[in-house]
């Protein structure tokens, strides 16, 4: 190894959606992602749990973002509104991001067991704004399906936001298939 360098975190991830890009997730090793990144296999398990946490790891940081700005929306806001300013929320959190977001989401689709542990992730979200929105006030099964309509958007609004051609930012995406669900739910 030489000289120390700074953000091992993000040499780690970086190094492994590379490899996972190359060669594909089940093909790579921590080891090799270690190496690449100039680190030891050590330092990768400080940082991640396992090979599959490098792709995840911002998954409860994402999650907490879109459960506080569903919270925190003004109190006279309709849930669907609410779900709304977390889709914005999220969307800032994305900025600057949209090719290594493309980079990962490639790699999880090429992969059963990755795919498998999004599908987990969605199903947290929502289980967490559904929760949020009960303790806003809102009845079942309102709040449920609010909270699936709101993760349904999220990964509608992601998808589009991801194609190679597209050029409109997330924000706008999202809010583009929150007006279509809205749409389609009012007969339209």
């Amino acid at each position: 190894m030489g000289r120390w360098e700074p953000d091992a975190r993000g040499r780690l991830a970086k190094a492994a959606l590379e490899l996972y890009s190359e060669r594909g997730f089940e093909q790579t090793t921590v080891v090799e992602i270690a190496k690449r990144a100039g680190l030891t296999e050590r330092t990768f398990f400080r940082h991640y749990a396992d090979k599959r946490e490098v792709l995840f790891a911002g998954s409860s940081a994402l999650q907490e973002l879109f459960v506080r700005a569903v919270a925190d929306a003004p109190e006279s806001a309709a849930p669907i509104d609410a779900l709304a300013a977390g889709l914005d929320a999220v969307s800032e959190m994305f900025a600057d991001r949209r090719e290594y977001a493309r980079k990962r989401q490639a790699v999880i689709m090429a992969n059963a067991e990755l795919q498998e542990r999004e599908l987990i992730k969605l199903a947290s979200m929502s289980a967490a704004l559904a929760d949020t929105l009960r303790r806003r006030g809102v009845a079942e099964p309102a709040a449920s399906l609010t909270a699936e309509a709101g993760v349904a958007v999220f990964k509608v609004g992601f998808e589009r936001w991801i194609v190679a051609a597209e050029e409109r930012d997330m924000a706008h995406l999202m809010r583009d298939s929150l007006d279509e669900l809205k749409a389609v739910t009012a007969g339209g």
